[in-house]
């Protein structure tokens, strides 16, 4: 299958907030039974074996929607007694309320409204240790995604973690089947996500040409979600 790209409803910036609120709530499970908490925390797990827990570890969640994955990631922090500190951004304003009521009080997690696309502009090289992104390259053409990930490589200092879709032809049956049923925001985007995934080929691609060579690829044939990550050095 050839990469497709299709407008997804939830990016719509007129997009009704309850519609937005499913399409959002569909996600958080998805992430929470497909993969991506266990992509981000597995790494995070691996890496804090070389954290400093003297100090804050910083986090930057590119697109963060409802923000459930920095949710997830602080209370495992806490959990194991790291000042894991995170920025979670997004462009569509109506998801970041949604993201704040989610989040809570936590002044440890820290919503700001910005575009992925000139995060170096308001961000210096190094801001924060890790880069994050989940589920959110795919809705970008080619040469977008390239730069975002040589963004995400500039600004973390220590490591990056891109999680996202892989594209077949097996996991768009099973997505279509899976959403049947399902109100119109979700089934749409959810189809359009599978048709703008990646294969393995095309990641190692961008990687390569962002300059990225210490991340590692992996993928989960159940969830059918890929992981880029890798430190670029052990911290101290």
């Amino acid at each position: 299958m050839r990469r497709r790209l299709v407008g997804e409803l939830m990016d719509d910036p007129r997009v009704p907030r309850d519609e937005l609120e499913k399409a959002l709530r569909y996600i958080r499970g998805v992430n929470l039974r497909l993969g991506g908490v266990d992509a981000l925390l597995r790494h995070l797990k691996a890496w804090s074996a070389d954290w400093d827990r003297n100090r804050p570890i910083t986090l930057l969640d590119i697109a963060t929607g409802s923000a459930d994955l920095p949710v997830a990631a602080r209370r495992w922090a806490v959990a194991e007694g790291f000042d894991l500190r995170i920025t979670g951004v997004d462009l569509h304003q109506t998801t970041l309320d949604v993201a704040r009521e989610f989040v809570g009080r936590d002044p440890a997690i820290e919503l700001l409204r910005a575009d992925a696309l000139t995060l170096n502009e308001r961000f210096a090289p190094g801001s924060f240790d890790y880069v994050h992104a989940g589920l959110f390259l795919h809705h970008l053409p080619d040469q977008q995604v390239l730069d975002i990930l040589r963004s995400m490589d500039q600004l973390a200092s220590a490591g990056i973690i891109w999680n996202d879709l892989v594209r077949s032809r097996i996991g768009h049956t099973v997505i279509f089947a899976l959403t049947l049923g399902k109100p119109r925001i979700i089934a749409h985007d959810a189809r359009a996500s599978v048709a703008a995934g990646f294969t393995k080929n095309e990641v190692l691609e961008y990687a390569d040409r962002a300059g990225i060579r210490y991340a590692g690829y992996s993928w989960d044939l159940l969830s059918h979600r890929f992981t880029l990550a890798g430190q670029k050095n052990v911290m101290s």
